[in-house]
């Protein structure tokens, strides 16, 4: 579950990291009362939960009334990455001496956390070579451990405090939450020497969710995520133009995972479970149908119990009504298969013996058209 800023910024101050004063305002009356109660200048800020909104012009300064209700209005409505905000935080300027990047992430590879951090602020982390990165094992971040991280970024004996323990409760937060990531950036240093968190990046573990009911409150589902619910699927939309389809989330991550690696990008998954019959293959379409930035479809099934003339009457009957147009690349294992093959043969739907040769053919298809 990704957050937004606003609500990572409350979760921060939960754990006693400063963020600055700040107003969510979803319409301009709102708005206006946000403008009255922080005083100018202010940032006005699109909550998305994409990245790239600085660079896409969603994060503006507003110095005083003539400019304010234009350019709310502006980020209210401005598309980034096909996301309209879900509200504009409205926040109170600050006196910034230097910026930093701090966050701490879940390296699954290692099977541990790791802390990176960067004497420079306010930039993609991978574009500097002047950062410290430390892993972090079970026993967590010791005091030495931090001081050693806040020596290696230079930082003043004015701030330094204020560092170690900020880093030691943004730990205790990703722990306590089961995050799988909790990123600032930047981290400004104040005039004052303190430190303060300009951007909130949390990231929770769902299948931690059922232990943590004081987070559901942030989840967001949108109106395909709740048709796809309403019909036992697990559904995300992605940024690519593939949509994946399977049944078992395994399947569906490890496919999506091949078709990154073949340089095909996901554009959704959809997770239909164990029951794949016409009727869900059906309403599975219905939902991808919805995307208009999905050039092809690729349907990975497996199982001995799966139906596959089922799946393939699915199909057939979604063309068949115009639910979609765009082509189907599909891998069906189980019951039929040679039935389903010559159902589909001669149609947009091509069927195939293996995974792999089913995601080459997608990504050819849609990266030649």
């Amino acid at each position: 579950m990704r957050l937004l800023e606003y609500q990572g910024k409350e979760l921060f101050n939960q754990f006693g990291i400063k963020t600055p004063t700040s107003f969510l305002a979803s319409n301009i009356n709102d708005a206006k009362k946000g403008a009255q109660y922080l005083g100018y200048p202010f940032v006005l800020k699109s909550q998305l939960t994409v990245g790239g909104r600085g660079k896409a012009g969603a994060i503006q300064k507003c110095k005083d009334p003539s400019e304010f209700e234009s350019k709310f209005n502006e980020l209210l409505n401005k598309e980034v990455k096909g996301e309209l905000p879900r509200g504009i935080l409205l926040e109170k300027m600050v006196d910034i001496s230097k910026e930093l990047y701090l966050s701490i992430f879940l390296n699954r590879s290692k099977r541990c956390f790791s802390i990176i951090a960067s004497s420079e602020g306010g930039i993609d982390i991978e574009q500097t070579e002047k950062k410290v990165i430390q892993d972090i094992f079970i026993d967590g971040i010791s005091l030495e451990l931090a001081n050693d991280i806040s020596h290696k970024l230079n930082i003043s004996d004015d701030s330094k405090n204020s560092f170690v323990n900020l880093l030691l409760n943004l730990f205790k937060l990703v722990i306590e939450k089961e995050a799988e990531l909790a990123e600032i950036n930047p981290l400004a240093i104040l005039s004052d020497g303190t430190l303060i968190a300009l951007d909130a990046k949390v990231i929770i573990d769902d299948n931690s969710l059922f232990r943590h009911e004081e987070l559901k409150i942030y989840l967001y589902m949108s109106e395909l995520e709740k048709q796809a619910s309403k019909n036992g699927f697990s559904f995300v939309e992605l940024d690519g133009d593939i949509a994946i389809i399977g049944n078992g989330a395994g399947l569906v991550m490890s496919t999506l995972d091949m078709v990154s690696d073949a340089n095909g990008k996901a554009g959704s998954f959809l997770d239909f479970g164990g029951k794949a019959t016409s009727e869900t293959i059906y309403k599975a379409l219905e939902v991808i149908s919805k995307l208009p930035k999905i050039k092809a479809i690729l349907v990975n099934l497996f199982g001995g119990i799966v139906r596959t003339d089922l799946v393939a009457q699915g199909i057939l009957d979604a063309y068949k009504n115009n639910i979609i147009n765009v082509p189907v690349f599909a891998r069906i294992s189980g019951a039929q298969s040679e039935k389903a093959k010559q159902m589909l043969y001669g149609g947009k739907a091509k069927l195939f013996d293996t995974v792999e040769e089913a995601i080459n053919a997608v990504v050819l298809n849609v990266n030649t058209n």
